[in-house]
């Protein structure tokens, strides 16, 4: 895969004031950060961030104010995750996102948590967390998701719950599995 935009700031950058965390200063920061991946010139998502910051010794980038498109072969986006911060590995280009985490496809689809994973070589979402699937009036709920970006194959591992709704939204039943 190549790498389509660098470690770059679009838009205005703010003066450079290392933020101390842990005692570890960041080597970069910017504000309105913007990086997208390819696949032989095709995107496969664009990760945007109000504001990023570089630790070149961890080969991590923080981010604050996520959100990330995910596209199809096409080009065509069909997925948007937000979240309020998040981490991006600068050398797998595995993503961790956290903090109201929403995974909304283009098709309606909606998941919900509060730390997911991107697993950029697989093209995978996992959570080990407390997942909320909504489709069409559906919804799941359980633990150990995993997904592709677009919604369309997931599964949970346990603790699942099912709320199937008819066509005319009467509610057809509830099934937990264990």
């Amino acid at each position: 895969m190549a790498l389509a935009v660098g470690f770059v700031g679009c838009g205005r950058q703010q003066a450079i004031r290392p933020t101390v965390t842990g005692g570890e200063v960041p080597d970069q920061e910017v504000s309105d950060f913007v990086l997208t991946e390819t696949d032989q010139g095709q995107p496969q998502w664009t990760l945007y961030a109000r504001y990023a910051a570089t630790f070149s010794a961890r080969n991590i980038t923080t981010a604050r104010g996520v959100r990330v498109d995910f596209f199809d072969g096409q080009g065509k986006q069909t997925s948007e995750l937000t979240a309020r911060e998040g981490d991006l590995n600068q050398l797998s280009h595995d993503m961790t996102a956290r903090g109201n985490v929403v995974l909304q496809s283009t098709e309606g689809t909606r998941m919900s948590t509060q730390t997911m994973r991107f697993r950029n070589r697989e093209q995978k979402i996992v959570s080990d967390d407390f997942v909320r699937v909504e489709r069409a009036g559906d919804v799941l709920t359980g633990y150990g998701f995993e997904s592709d970006p677009e919604l369309h194959h997931f599964e949970f591992k346990r603790q699942v719950n099912a709320t199937v709704r008819t066509r005319t939204g009467g509610l057809v039943g509830t099934e937990r599995r264990k």
